[in-house]
Formats: structure tokens, sequence, C-alpha cells
């Protein structure tokens, strides 16, 4: 049976005193005693003082500065128009799942970051009927599917459908995963 997103969320709470040194009320205090008020400065403060990676530091700060209001991120990003994509959004999660135990799934406000040592992969819902899958695969020549995107992803493939998520970009993604190790 595949993971729930809440599930994948348990397992990366009960995972962060094994991968970070400390527990997450730990984390919390010493937050709390800090000067950092934003997500952004909290992620930049937990990687570059404690070494935290940037999937467990999101996760620590979206921890801190809960409200008690409940926002799934991606349940966000998938809703109104683009509702009919997130059959597709799953897929995509699933397989980079299946790619190794070290896959960290950190959702953003309009995108999810797939990452392991670094992002390896990018899934942004660009329109109400395409994910753009963008892939850190910086070297790659641009060709068919494959063109080239941004900073973050050198590349990305343009996804309407399941039948668009093929062995091809499979084999990218697959790529990109290995090239983040």
């Amino acid at each position: 049976m595949a993971a729930t997103q809440n599930d994948q969320l348990a397992t990366m709470i009960a995972n962060i005193p094994t991968k970070t040194g400390k527990s997450l009320p730990n984390w919390l205090t010493l937050i709390a005693q800090s000067p950092h008020e934003k997500h952004g400065q909290i992620v930049k403060f937990l990687k570059s003082e404690h070494g935290v990676t940037h999937g467990f530091a999101n996760l620590i700060a979206s921890k801190a500065l809960d409200t008690g209001e409940s926002i799934d991120l991606v349940a966000t990003q998938y809703s109104g128009t683009k509702a009919g994509l997130r059959a597709l959004h799953d897929e995509i999660v699933k397989y980079a799942l299946s790619l190794g135990k070290d896959v960290e799934i950190a959702p953003k406000k309009s995108s999810v970051s797939l990452r392991r040592k670094k992002q390896f992969a990018l899934i942004t819902p660009a329109t109400k009927t395409r994910i753009d899958l963008g892939l850190a695969l910086k070297g790659e020549e641009a060709e068919g599917r494959l063109e080239t995107y941004n900073a973050m992803c050198s590349h990305r493939v343009r996804l309407e459908s399941s039948a668009d998520f093929d062995g091809g970009v499979k084999a990218w993604m697959k790529a990109a995963y290995d090239r983040a190790g």
C-alpha cells in the first residue's frame, strides 16, 4: 500500500532525532530562543549553523511557526481548476520515493521539491492542464521533451497526463536523483 502524505510526514517527524541529532521539541526550544522569526531565516539558521538538511530544516521551521491551523500545501496547489492534476502529482511522488529511502518531499507554496542531499526535481502545477517537472540535469543537452528551465532545475519536462510520465521521463528523473547523491 502506498504511503499517504500524512504517513510520509509522520515518518519524517519520527526521523528528526536520528537525522538531525535533536528531538523536535529540542529544536522548537532552540528556535524560540533565537532571533529568527521567518520561515526562510529559520531554515537558513538550521542548515548553516546546525547542518540540518533542507527537507528537515523546512519541516522543523514549519513546525516552529505552526499556529495550529492545518494547511496542506499540496492540497492547496491542486485545488480548484488544477484538481485534475493531483493524480499525476501523486504518481510522480510515488516514483520518486521508489528511487531510495533518502528522498525528501518538501512542499512549498506553489511547488514540491524532491531532494536527496540536494534538490533533484521540482513538481510545479504550472497551468490547469500541465505539471512542469523540473530536473537537475546540468550539462545535459536540451532535446525533444527535455527543455532548458531555470537555475534551480536546469531542465523541465511538461506533463499533461500519466502517459507523459513515461520511461524516458523516469530515466531522466533517476539520473537527476543519482547526481544529487
